[in-house]
């Protein structure tokens, strides 16, 4: 026998269908707004979260260095934009993982693209800075390792001249975490030697050694030299302006069983010792420890003697 519900009971059948109707209402509207949450934050993410896409670090260096001519145009950064740049790499390289807040808007407001990806050699995640709009002006690229705070730079000054010191440098920043890799942007006779970074103030790549220099990290700048230029040796190690130190010399003992090493401290090494080198005096007035490295044509071409060489350096970097 079907019971029948009072007055009062029917009303309270009433009322809770309308809580159940407004519990569903409550529950589609948070739905929403957590998916517009979602999406936003998605949109606003660095890009290599959205995309961590593997590349071959070295192929996109080599790739630079070949674009890289002598008849290309040059337009100096202004004080306000070496700055501006140098000022964001640096705090780049401060933290690893995501860079703070608006600091990439700021870069790629300079016309420079700001890209992430983890380099298939090593599989540590890493930022570019260079290329966009900013590449037609020779300001360089960038490479940060973000898998831990930047400890020391590797320098690239004369990637489309001094042939394999681009490969040198990915190699070497792939044997140290925590590398930053600094490549010009410039052929060295561009601009009739404008172009030549290591022996010039008012370059962007001149711009991030001073700011690295401040912040106190090593560095070690890359160049090579035709073995008619000193018959005697594969390599010419020095400290650029500044005084020579054990590392040095660890690193020469490093190297003697596989090269003829000419030790700049202690031998005339001709025009090879990067006493003039920009970027070294630099480093000299603030004490900060500066390798000026230069290679020969065989030793380049040699991949033995190559990693060799790596090995030695990315050894004696690669410290606590």
């Amino acid at each position: 026998m079907a019971t029948r519900l009072s007055e009062r009971d029917s009303r309270y059948v009433i009322d809770f269908r309308r809580v159940r109707y407004r519990w569903w209402l409550l529950t589609g509207a948070t739905v929403i707004v957590f998916a517009a949450v979602v999406v936003d934050v998605q949109n606003r993410a660095p890009d290599r979260a959205r995309s961590p896409r593997l590349v071959d670090l070295e192929a996109q260096i080599r790739d630079h260095a070949a674009s890289l001519r002598e008849d290309a145009a040059y337009a100096p950064p202004s004080g306000r934009e070496r700055r501006a740049v140098s000022d964001a790499l640096g705090r780049m390289g401060d933290t690893p993982g995501d860079p703070p807040a608006g600091l990439v808007d700021d870069l790629r407001s300079l016309g420079l693209d700001v890209e992430y990806a983890t380099d298939s050699g090593t599989g540590r995640p890493y930022a570019t800075v260079g290329g966009g709009p900013a590449a037609n002006r020779g300001w360089g690229r960038y490479v940060i390792d973000l898998s831990r705070p930047a400890r020391v730079v590797v320098q690239v000054p004369h990637p489309a001249n001094d042939l394999g010191t681009e490969v040198i440098g990915v190699q070497l920043f792939r044997e140290v975490p925590g590398a930053v890799l600094v490549i010009a942007g410039t052929h060295r006779r561009a601009a009739n030697g404008a172009g030549d970074v290591a022996h010039r103030t008012d370059s962007m790549f001149h711009a991030i050694a001073e700011e690295h220099t401040r912040r106190h990290l090593p560095q070690l700048q890359l160049h090579g030299f035709g073995d008619a230029g000193l018959p005697s040796a594969d390599l010419v190690l020095s400290a650029g302006a500044g005084d020579d130190g054990p590392l040095l010399d660890d690193i020469a003992d490093r190297l003697d069983d596989d090269l003829r090493v000419c030790r700049a401290w202690r031998h005339d090494c001709g025009d090879l010792e990067g006493r003039r080198n920009k970027q070294g005096e630099v480093a000299a007035r603030h004490g900060v420890e500066f390798l000026h490295v230069e290679l020969s044509r065989s030793a380049r071409d040699d991949a033995e003697v190559r990693a060799a060489v790596v090995r030695a350096l990315g050894d004696a970097l690669d410290r606590p």
